[in-house]
C-alpha cells in the first residue's frame, strides 16, 4: 500500500493497541469481555428468533456457518493460524455464543 496519511494513522493505532493488549491481565480481560458478549448475543438472538417464529431454521442455518467460518479461520494453520489477538477473541466469542445456545436448549427442556 501507498504511504499515505490514513495508513500510517491506522499503523500506529494497531501497534498501540498491540503493544496495550501485551500485558497478560488485559488479555484475559478482553478474552473474558469477548465471551460474556458471546453469551449475551447467544440469548439475544435466540430469544429474538424465537418470538417471530418465522425464520429459525434460516438463522440457525446463518449462525451455523458463521459458527463453521469462525472454526474455520482459528483452527487452520495459515496467515492468521491462534497469532492475531483478534482472532483468539473471536474464538472466544463463539465459544460463549454456543454455550449460550446450550443453556438455552437447557432451559427450554426444562
Amino acid at each position: 500500500m501507498q504511504n499515505t496519511r490514513i495508513n500510517n494513522l491506522f499503523d500506529a493505532i494497531s501497534s498501540s493497541l498491540g503493544k496495550l493488549f501485551l500485558n497478560p491481565w488485559r488479555r484475559l480481560s478482553l478474552l473474558i469481555m469477548s465471551f460474556l458478549f458471546g453469551f449475551f448475543l447467544g440469548t439475544a438472538i435466540s430469544t429474538t428468533a424465537g418470538q417471530k417464529a418465522e425464520l429459525d431454521i434460516v438463522a440457525a442455518a446463518f449462525l451455523v456457518f458463521l459458527t463453521e467460518v469462525t472454526s474455520r479461520i482459528f483452527y487452520s494453520r495459515g496467515f492468521f493460524a491462534r497469532k492475531a489477538l483478534w482472532v483468539e477473541s473471536l474464538n472466544i466469542l463463539k465459544v460463549g455464543f454456543t454455550y449460550s445456545l446450550f443453556i438455552e436448549a437447557f432451559k427450554l427442556g426444562s
